[in-house]
């Protein structure tokens, strides 16, 4: 059987007669097109932009479990911290006082604060305990409201008292006596961060004055400012618009150039918008990256065919046969490459943080929409518009690229170079990218730039206190009453001292102290007695002391639960740097595994408060980008490998990725940025985006191998004629991700544009000079032995060798340049093989 007929290749012809049935109802396919963008253009309108912060914790991980347990009694990681320092004198001041209470009294009343949760020095939860001449236990509040006009040596007698009670000095007043905290627990289900935002911001205004300075940190003030910048991102994406319609009217200068790839970017865009809507997920402000970057890629393959139909017209002048030779040899291919992106898009719902679950599901839906709405859609486009006047493609400054990558690939000795020169960086790429930490790398919270007034307030509250970023250890009995065991107690002192040799941590609170502080008082305030009795009775009478001698209920609370059976203890960081928290978690850990069973019935669980929902969501993040990249470069290199039949294919693809993506970590080392749930989304969608560059100038290469007979003669074709096109689209990404880094003040969607940056950058050079010099070094057998068969669908054949593939041309009969030839333009006559299969 002739191999060069439809009958010895069945699929691939069936394939093939396909196609052309698609291009014989061009109209109504469009039409069923463009009644699918209707339908999802009316979900439009119930698209909702919010974060919602359960979306956010990996909710199987076990610090999350704990923290879902606690949050309502204990409280959890949404905290706002209001720090109020006086700098020109101490905080013992009628006026200054009054200040403290106003502010205190406004945090109380926020939306969704959990009013038992609420912390300071003028709160009523914050009392003075001491021990009467009659032997009597009572207590009262440190500030009472109804008496504001205190004389010197009552300030000065509230001034010894603080300093005398451990629950205050430190947590609650700093050690200069110039700031004092205001701390609150939100509830999660009753959260509105815009609300809150507000109202702190409104209570900043109203309590301004000389000499006050009000410092607000927490979770939700972070998402509040988050959403502060919603207005300047949609003029980010109006700038970004404007520059890559800018360049798309420079570099086509024509009508279907401009605009044929922006109603592609439209339409894709509307499909993706419904789609997120459809499934009634919420977008979060701080993800909009993604989309971006997905809509991005629609213009990528718009202007792939585009540039590929105007090269097409100028070897046939029948408009609609250069529309439907566009179609069928970039179809293929540009699926290939879609599908790579929706696979490392789809994988990232790997991990177990809700957030990324659901951007992975409407993601990858939008990014295989690509398929119809561009891949599909833009020929059949073409195809039923009128034939352009001009087909010529104008020489400009952005063909250079294409033209100096060719000149430096000229031959095996200079792709030998390349090679050795990429294998040296890839060395490089390997010590830089151990650098990089898990989570975060410096103090402060990422998304906003360290001179932002968040991270300012970050900085002041931690430097004056023991530290903003609280961890929760919960010490669990099996018995009611089992935390009033002496052995329990004396077990989690000694927990805590453990813990407290970790410089990074500025103080503790939990039940051991507070038993041994009311003993101590008990006796006199002799320090002798600052310890913990041996009998569980007498544990007990300390706590009911303590709990009587205080006129608010539940004044236990924040350390034990009503049984008696759970305690709390809290540990505070000044900040949560990744090897803070890691070391937070290790030493932990290594006490609980040295300790394990030494108090019966005594079980210790790790982590709540802000510490412990970090930890896991960096933990989540490492388990997520451990198990995603080797998956994506695995799905990849075997649909690569399967698509054109071929290991050296599989491995070529797999040599481009593993390059672009260490080199990406080594930048991250270098820079100090941080593996997390954020970072981890926009790698693994960059190494499926960027695979898409090389499997177009891949499959280019095969294809006008089949024309030219020449190996050399044909990657320098592909790379003056597809590189043409991933260089300007690449330029063009890169043109738009750069508005985020010059005008967002979010730090992390700067951060996250620079990162994209490097990877665009890195995957093109990958594409344009090491995958030519991969085919001129290894002469790989599926290329060099390409043949056509008579429905134009190029296969491989295995039984002649490269060096034969090489000593004549192969095809079917197209005209054949001599390797002599000289290509010295990119709109030279081009191959009449269009199609691709192994």
């Amino acid at each position: 059987m002739d191999k060069h007929s439809a009958e010895a290749h069945k699929a691939t012809h069936w394939l093939h007669a396909f196609e052309q049935r698609v291009f014989d109802y061009p109209k109504t396919i469009l039409g069923l097109i463009l009644l699918a963008t209707l339908f999802f253009a009316a979900q439009v309108p119930n698209l909702k932009v919010y974060s919602d912060f359960a979306d956010l914790l990996p909710q199987t991980h076990p610090y999350i479990q704990l923290h879902n347990e606690i949050k309502e009694s204990f409280g959890g990681a949404n905290v706002i911290i209001v720090g109020v320092e006086f700098t020109e004198h101490d905080i013992f001041d009628n006026a200054a006082l009054a200040r403290i209470h106003r502010i205190t009294q406004a945090v109380d009343s926020l939306p969704g604060v959990n009013h038992n949760l609420v912390a300071s020095l003028t709160h009523r939860n914050s009392r003075k305990v001491w021990l009467t001449p009659e032997g009597n236990v009572n207590s009262e509040s440190y500030y009472n409201p109804e008496h504001t006009d205190l004389t010197p040596e009552q300030l000065d007698q509230l001034r010894k008292d603080v300093v005398a009670d451990a629950r205050v000095y430190g947590p609650l007043v700093s050690p200069d006596m110039h700031m004092a905290l205001v701390k609150a627990q939100l509830i999660e289900g009753q959260l509105d961060y815009a609300a809150t935002f507000d109202k702190i911001q409104q209570l900043r205004e109203l309590e301004a004055a000389p000499g006050v300075k009000i410092h607000v940190t927490g979770q939700p003030m972070l998402v509040g400012w988050a959403y502060q910048y919603l207005d300047q991102i949609l003029t980010i994406f109006l700038f970004t618009a404007l520059i890559m319609v800018s360049l798309l009217i420079f570099y086509f200068r024509k009508a279907y150039g401009i605009l044929i790839p922006l109603a592609g970017v439209i339409v894709s865009s509307i499909w993706g918008v419904g789609i997120i809507s459809l499934f009634g997920y919420n977008l979060d402000p701080l993800s909009l990256v993604i989309p971006f970057l997905i809509s991005a890629r629609a213009m990528s393959h718009g202007i792939q065919l585009v540039e590929r139909y105007y090269q097409e017209l100028s070897g046939h002048a029948d408009h609609h046969l250069a529309a439907r030779l566009t179609f069928e040899s970039l179809f293929r291919p540009g699926s290939l490459g879609v599908v790579s992106d929706a696979i490392g898009l789809l994988l990232i719902a790997i991990g177990s943080i809700p957030l990324n679950t659901k951007m992975a599901h409407y993601a990858s839906i939008w990014a295989l929409s690509i398929i119809l709405t561009v891949l599909l859609a833009v020929p059949l486009l073409l195809s039923i518009l009128p034939k352009p006047r001009h087909i010529e493609i104008k020489h400009n400054l952005f063909r250079n690229v294409g033209f100096m990558c060719a000149d430096l690939i000229s031959g095996p000795r200079a792709a030998k170079r390349a090679l050795m020169l990429a294998l040296f960086l890839l060395a490089g790429g390997f010590y830089f990218s151990s650098k990089v930490v898990i989570g975060e790398s410096e103090p402060g919270s990422p998304i906003l730039y360290q001179d932002h007034d968040y991270n300012r307030s970050s900085t002041a509250v931690n430097d004056a206190f023991p530290g903003s970023e609280e961890m929760y250890i919960v010490a669990q009995t099996t018995e009611k009453g089992g935390i009033k065991r002496p052995e329990v107690l004396k077990a989690l002192a000694d927990l805590e001292r453990t813990m407290l040799l970790d410089p990074g941590v500025g103080g503790a609170k939990g039940a051991p102290d507070l038993v041994m502080q009311v003993n101590r008082l008990l006796h006199n305030t002799d320090p002798r007695w600052l310890q913990i009795p041996d009998d569980q009775s007498y544990v007990g009478g300390l706590m009911y002391t303590y709990m009587m001698s205080n006129p608010i209920p539940g004044a236990l609370n924040e350390f034990i639960d009503t049984d008696e059976r759970i305690a709390n203890l809290v540990f505070y960081y000044k900040d949560h740097q990744g090897e803070t928290i890691r070391r937070a978690i290790h030493t932990a850990k290594q006490w609980i595994a040295e300790n394990e069973g030494r108090v019966d019935g005594l079980t210790i669980r790790l982590a709540g408060g802000t510490i412990g929902v970090i930890a896991s969501q960096n933990e989540a993040a490492f388990e997520t980008n451990l198990w995603v990249l080797p998956l994506v470069f695995l799905l990849i290199f075997l649909f690569v490998t399967l698509f054109y039949s071929s290991l050296m294919a599989g491995a070529m693809m797999f040599g481009a990725m593993l390059f672009a993506t260490t080199l990406t970590y080594a930048y991250m080392g270098l820079v100090g940025m941080g593996i997390n749930s954020n970072t981890v989304p926009i790698i693994a969608v960059g190494v499926g985006v960027g695979i898409d560059y090389s499997i177009y100038m891949m499959d280019r290469i095969r294809a006008e191998m089949t024309s030219l007979g020449d190996l050399g003669q044909a990657v320098r074709r592909a790379i003056r004629t597809t590189g043409l096109a991933v260089s300007f689209t690449a330029i063009t990404l890169i043109a738009g991700i750069v508005m985020w880094v010059l005008l967002s003040d979010l730090r992390f969607q700067a951060d996250a544009a620079l990162l994209l940056i490097v990877m665009v950058v890195l995957n093109g050079a990958a594409a344009m000079l090491l995958v030519p010099s991969w085919v001129l070094a290894f002469k790989p057998k599926f290329i060099c032995t390409a043949y056509v068969d008579e429905d134009g669908v190029i296969h491989a054949d295995d039984s002649r060798s490269s060096d034969d593939a090489e000593a004549e041309p192969v095809g079917k009969g197209e005209p054949v340049y001599q390797a002599s030839e000289t290509l010295s333009d990119a709109t030279a006559k081009p191959s009449l093989v269009m199609t691709t299969k192994a």
